[in-house]
């Protein structure tokens, strides 16, 4: 990995701020200005990470392809990139960089969470990965070592721990296009998003000298976290350039792309009416004349099947697209890394664990009802979708409604499948994570095709890092780097 390539961006930034042309500064190289405020990186930073990722709608199986074999739908994936170390991550650490020379703690707060994001994503993906010698081209470090997963785990916690304590909740920060500014909120992401890391090592007893459940419940018990959808960590898209929706005008989503049946039918299950905001109707139903909200008038395709069988589907007028909002809506719903809804399910979760005191349901029926709120508020013309729907009386269908004294696979279960019905181009790998950490809800498989656990690493790594690459496969994967090789996370 070369990570002591400067950031094409960084680099253009300081070009544009460079244009002094007084007395003092007439002899510097304009291309190379050795400050810049932090602002700029910030903006940059947060609209790269928070856009919607497509490829894991497919490994989640909510939507499946018509014109080939997508390897993502079909568990066939191989290895990933490690660009965003060149450019999310650099640009972080320039920011914070910069941040320090003018003594702002909350660019460099903030920048701790943006680091604990892209590692703790990372680190899901592959597994080891460089983390403390990462991003340090410029002292020289070319070639860097790679860090278990547990020390990274650990390692973003604690960088955590100090966002929260040095963020200053007074000060309006400049550039912030998640928040307008308001650092309170930037602090109830990042303490939510502590909540989301340990959540997701359930499978673990320690990371580090944490103790898991301990330390969940510490932050849960005294720490500001996320209290309604406008604490969501979201990214709202404007009808400007570089602004608009990720699918914008995406030609595979008004073509090829169609709805999944198994996720399809979670609603259809519940007559949920989230379901049409997500799909189209199949166009046999609109031919037919029925209404939108009919759900007979909905169907996906066999994510498990070949895609010329569901290419069979599209010719019988019986399958249903992605609604159309998703590429021709340039502004569409806001894209979020963690919502109140997914906080939401996470405390469920705990407290179903026995982590922290209270009523699992409680939190369960929160999460729910933050779902809908969400959806009532961004997607356009929501009457029509929702008019006469009344959340209380859904949360008592017996498909949906939560009993705190089942037993513990059964409240997982249904945690589980209701957030993942949340999560249709949001929160990015987040369904899929959850679906290996818990078997919940249970992924229709080809017979003899497993879920892959991880991304092969990079060729690029083999090229430039093989010493330090293969020492990490020796360590974790007994020397093989497949996709089926379990992570410390998972074991």
């Amino acid at each position: 990995m070369k990570n002591s390539i400067k950031s094409l961006f960084f680099v253009g930034l300081l070009a544009l701020t460079s244009c002094e042309t007084n007395l003092d500064t007439i002899n510097e190289n304009p291309n190379d200005q050795a400050s810049i405020d932090p602002k700029f990186l910030l903006t940059y930073v947060s609209k790269s990470a928070f856009q919607v990722n497509g490829d894991n709608m497919y490994a989640s199986r909510m939507m499946i392809g018509t014109d080939g074999e997508n390897t993502y739908q079909y568990m066939k994936w191989n290895d990933a990139s490690f660009d965003v170390y060149t450019s999310g991550l650099l640009n972080t650490v320039k920011m914070m960089q910069e941040a320090e020379k003018i003594n702002n703690k909350n660019y460099q707060a903030i920048g701790k969470f943006y680091r604990a994001y892209y590692f703790y994503n990372l680190s899901l993906k592959f597994g080891s990965i460089p983390y403390s010698e990462a991003v340090k081209g410029e002292s020289g470090i070319t070639q860097p070592k790679y860090d278990s997963q547990e020390t990274v785990m650990a390692g973003i916690l604690g960088e955590l721990k100090e966002a929260n304590d040095l963020i200053n909740s007074n000060d309006k920060i400049e550039g912030d296009i998640i928040y307008n500014g308001d650092a309170t909120k930037w602090k109830k992401l990042i303490n939510s998003f502590r909540l989301k890391i340990l959540i997701s090592l359930s499978k673990k007893a320690t990371v580090g000298s944490y103790t898991i459940a301990t330390e969940f419940a510490s932050i849960a018990g005294s720490q500001t976290l996320m209290s309604s959808i406008t604490d969501n960590g979201e990214l709202k898209f404007a009808d400007a350039a570089d602004s608009r929706y990720t699918m914008f005008n995406n030609s595979g989503y008004g073509s090829s792309l169609y709805m999944a049946d198994y996720f399809i039918n979670f609603f259809k299950a519940r007559e949920d009416p989230r379901l049409f905001t997500f799909a189209a109707q199949t166009t046999a139903a609109k031919e037919a004349g029925k209404p939108i909200t009919d759900f007979t008038g909905y169907n996906g395709g066999n994510p498990t099947s070949p895609y010329s069988d569901n290419a069979a589907l599209v010719a019988a007028k019986n399958i249903s697209k992605v609604n159309d909002r998703f590429y021709k809506d340039a502004t569409n719903e806001p894209s979020s890394v963690l919502s109140y809804s997914e906080l939401e399910f996470i405390l469920a979760e705990a407290t179903a664990r026995g982590w922290i005191s209270g009523s699992s349901k409680a939190h369960y029926d929160n999460a729910i009802k933050a779902s809908f709120t969400f959806y009532q508020t961004y997607v356009k013309n929501p009457d029509q979708y929702f008019g006469g729907f009344d959340v209380n009386q859904y949360l008592t269908k017996s498909l949906v409604l939560y009993d705190n004294s089942a037993p513990l696979a059964t409240q997982l279960e249904k945690i589980m499948t209701q957030k993942y019905m949340t999560m249709f181009h949001q929160s990015q790998w987040t369904s899929y994570y959850d679906y290996l950490r818990t078997g919940y809800p249970n992924y229709p498989l080809q017979t003899g095709v497993s879920a892959p656990l991880r991304f092969r690493y990079p060729q690029a790594e083999y090229n430039y890092n093989s010493a330090n690459l293969q020492a990490a496969l020796a360590a974790q994967y007994g020397g093989n780097d497949n996709i089926n090789s379990k992570p410390w996370w998972l074991q």
